[in-house]
């Protein structure tokens, strides 16, 4: 399935034998599912298909949705002056003349020539069903622009879980990882400061850093971490609609991350933790941009 980004941009334009108009469709990074629309006077009967239609493509985005209607130049209506046509006639009758049209429409001012109002042509409905295969399309082509964003954004998503492959790889071949390691680092750490005399009973000491190891040990966060990276290519797979467990995830990377960093004894471990770390946030930079 495919995966898709919040942010794209499409444009589409269509027209008849009187008007031409461009649909654009934007879409940047949101929480939820909100549309923006803007059409010209007369063509908000659009606005319930726009919502209808972006909420059967899309699932999360800000998206600004803008129809632009203009007529085509050269295609003017005409338009009589009714009120003075009217008013010449009755003047010519009251000096008993009988009025020919052909010299009362060449009086300036009873025939007037001007550009069809967009919004008067939004009732034809043949000019409607053109206007809303446009909408169509460019909706697909948004979402189109979505995925294609989406495609290149799961690419970098995996290279940057295979960093962090890598680096719990490392963390569990490290030999200050394991319990052993961590327990004789802390008895020898002991034994500097071990009175001569022995005053402190070794049993007790031996106890005492059992349990320092124990809560050293960072192999619960490492089985948790490759966990998570099961996880996470699982949703890069199953494509659609990941944005916000993928956010989820990322905040349990950062948490184990976190502990194998605080657990650490050693520089090596300690260094692959912030490594950890600056991977996961420039993973979470990425997932933030799902849908």
């Amino acid at each position: 399935m495919t995966v898709s980004s919040m942010t794209g941009f499409a444009r589409t334009e269509g027209e008849d034998d009187l008007i031409r108009w461009v649909w654009e469709a934007r879409s940047v990074n949101g929480k939820s599912l909100d549309a923006r629309l803007r059409v010209p006077s007369g063509w908000e009967r659009f606005d319930p298909l726009i919502r209808k239609a972006v909420q059967e493509r899309f699932r999360r985005g800000n998206l600004t949705i803008n129809l632009e209607v203009k007529p085509i130049l050269g295609k003017a209506t005409v338009r009589i002056n009714e009120a003075l046509l009217e008013d010449l006639i009755q003047r010519c009758e009251s000096f008993g003349e009988r009025p020919r049209l052909d010299a009362l429409f060449a009086v300036r001012g009873v025939v007037e020539a001007s550009e069809q109002d967009p919004g008067d042509l939004a009732n034809d409905s043949e000019r409607l069903a053109s206007v809303q295969s446009s909408l169509d399309d460019v909706l697909t082509r948004l979402a189109d622009a979505r995925a294609e964003e989406g495609a290149r954004i799961a690419t970098v998503l995996r290279d940057h879980l295979g960093e962090i492959e890598t680096l719990v790889e490392a963390a569990e071949r490290s030999e200050d990882a394991t319990p052993q390691a961590i327990r004789d680092k802390l008895w020898a750490q002991i034994s500097e400061l071990l009175p001569k005399d022995g005053a402190i009973p070794s049993e007790r000491l031996a106890q005492e850093a059992a349990v320092l190891a124990t809560k050293a040990d960072v192999r619960e966060e490492i089985d948790r971490l490759k966990a998570h990276i099961d996880a996470a290519r699982d949703l890069l797979r199953e494509g659609v609609g990941i944005g916000r467990r993928l956010d989820f995830l990322c905040q349990e990377f950062n948490r184990e991350a976190n502990t194998l960093a605080s657990k650490s004894s050693s520089l090596d471990l300690t260094r692959i933790g912030l490594n950890l770390k600056a991977v996961i946030d420039r993973l979470r930079e990425q997932v933030q941009n799902l849908e």
